[in-house]
Formats: C-alpha cells, structure tokens, sequence
C-alpha cells in the first residue's frame, strides 16, 4: 500500500563514517520517483540534519563539511555560516524561540543558532552532556526531549531525557525502555514523544521499530513495525507529513506508517544505498 504526499521528500544520503550512502542531498516525487540531487554544491558533504523554518520558508542543512546552510526552495544557497573548525554538527530542529537548534557530534551536546546567522552559537545544554545524543525534539510545553544512545564507540545509555527551560543542566530521566536503542527522535500530533529504534545498535540481526512514549511519565504507548511490508534496515531520522503521515528514513528506503492507525504503509520511497540520515517534506 503506496501513499502520496503533498509536498516533494528530500532525504539526506550518509557518507563516508556514517554509511556507504551517496553524501547527497536527494529529492522525491510524490509517488516515491528520485528526482535526484536537491542541490548540487561543493559546501553539502556528508549531510546530517534537516529542518524548514517555518517563518522563511528556508531548509536548514547539516553539513558534514563542519557549517551550516541555509537553502530556499529553488534549490538555492542562500545563507552559509562558513566552515566552524571542529563542529561536527548532527541533527537539527526548530525551537520555541525561532532558532534553529542542533547536535554536535563531537562535544555530545546541542547548541542554538541565530536563522540569520548574525550571532555566535550558544550552547543550549552543557558539552558531553549525554554519552552520545540520537535526535532531539521540543515538546507542546516547551520541554526538551533528548534521545542518549549508543554512539560509533559501543557506548551509551539508551534512554530519553526531559530538560525543562528553567533547569536545563538537571534533567529528569523520562524513559526507562529496556528494548529501546533510539536513533532519533521527534514529537507526534498529539504531543506525545516517538523514536526510532535499533537494538542493539549496529547488530545484523537488530530488532527495528518506531516507539510512542507519553510524554509525561514515559511510559510505553505502542510500538510500530513493518510487519513484513518494508525491510526497515538501520532506521534513522523521523519526520511527520500531511494527513497524520509518519515517515522513518532507513537503509534503502523511506517508511511511512498511518499514525492513527499504526499501520505500516511500506516503503514510501525506495533506492538502494540510500542510507539516509533524515528527511523533512520541502518547499
């Protein structure tokens, strides 16, 4: 069961450390067609993260060529932080101030940044403040929900933390889910928290799934799998679509489940070494 979205699908592809994918920014049809490279430019290395700022209308972008990049939907560079040595950036969001947030790999902690790329980053959380972070996402009350998995070294604490905005450097440990491995994560319609999930991480024969977690206690909701209609390989970035649409990027392809429901509608997009990292529904 295919279905279509109301907006192209862009997907960044890993490379190099992060998996034998194309290092590019892709674009999709509708129907799930490879458009090809969303943009074509020397500053796009290795993509990680991807947000839209609702405000611009602007796709912000991860590079892994240590900067930032803001691009419209002609398929324009519009905005380039330049190179940051050592910046290492990893997954991105939007926060309830405007700014645009985001991991870094290397420090383990997540900064903000300015949209016009006029002020010098600020760290939101202290550095190396989870063994290895795996997605973040705000909550409807201004919470922030950080996934700590299992980092490139075998280390790591699977769980979810909650850190409120007046005591950001004590957070609470929200989710305690002996089969959650998580790899990223995002907020659902209905505020509670879902995360992709890989355990153990890294194992051939890993246990895949999307999870929804209440977002006041974290307790377990429902779990959602493929049930044999995707391979649903190494599932990385979430992102919500049109018509309660939930889509993972994995190995290979794109999944998209019903939320609702929690049916799983198979591969929504399919291409072979693909290895994406994340996904967002742009212009």
């Amino acid at each position: 069961m295919r279905r279509t979205v109301a907006k192209p699908l862009l997907v960044t592809s890993a490379s190099g450390a992060n998996g034998d994918g194309f290092g590019a920014l892709l674009s999709f049809e509708m129907d799930g067609t490879l458009r090809g490279t969303f943009v074509d430019d020397a500053r796009i290395v290795d993509p990680r993260g991807l947000a839209v700022d609702p405000n611009e209308d602007l796709l912000f972008l991860n590079s892994g060529a240590d900067r930032v990049l803001a691009i419209s939907s002609h398929a324009r560079i519009v905005r380039d932080t330049g190179r940051i040595e050592g910046l290492n950036p990893g997954g991105g969001n939007f926060g309830p101030d405007g700014r645009y947030f985001f991991g870094l790999r290397s420090e383990r902690t997540i900064v903000a940044l300015s949209t016009r790329f006029d002020a010098a980053l600020e760290h939101v959380l202290p550095p190396r403040v989870v063994p290895f972070p795996r997605g973040f996402a705000f909550g409807q009350d201004g919470r922030l929900f950080l996934a700590s998995g299992i980092g490139p070294n075998s280390q790591g604490d699977n769980t979810i933390l909650a850190f409120t905005p007046a005591t950001p450097i004590k957070p609470s440990r929200l989710v305690a889910d002996p089969e959650l491995s998580p790899l990223d994560l995002a907020i659902a319609p209905n505020g509670n928290i879902v995360v992709s999930s890989e355990r153990p991480f890294g194992a051939v024969d890993a246990v895949t799934s999307v999870r929804e977690y209440d977002a006041t206690d974290g307790h377990l909701v429902r779990v959602f799998s493929p049930n044999g209609k995707a391979e649903f390989c190494k599932p990385r970035g979430l992102r919500f679509g049109p018509g309660g649409l939930l889509c993972c990027v994995a190995r290979d392809e794109v999944i998209g489940f019903d939320f609702a429901s929690g049916e799983c509608l198979g591969a929504i997009a399919r291409l072979p070494q693909l290895n994406g990292q994340a996904l967002v529904f742009f212009p």
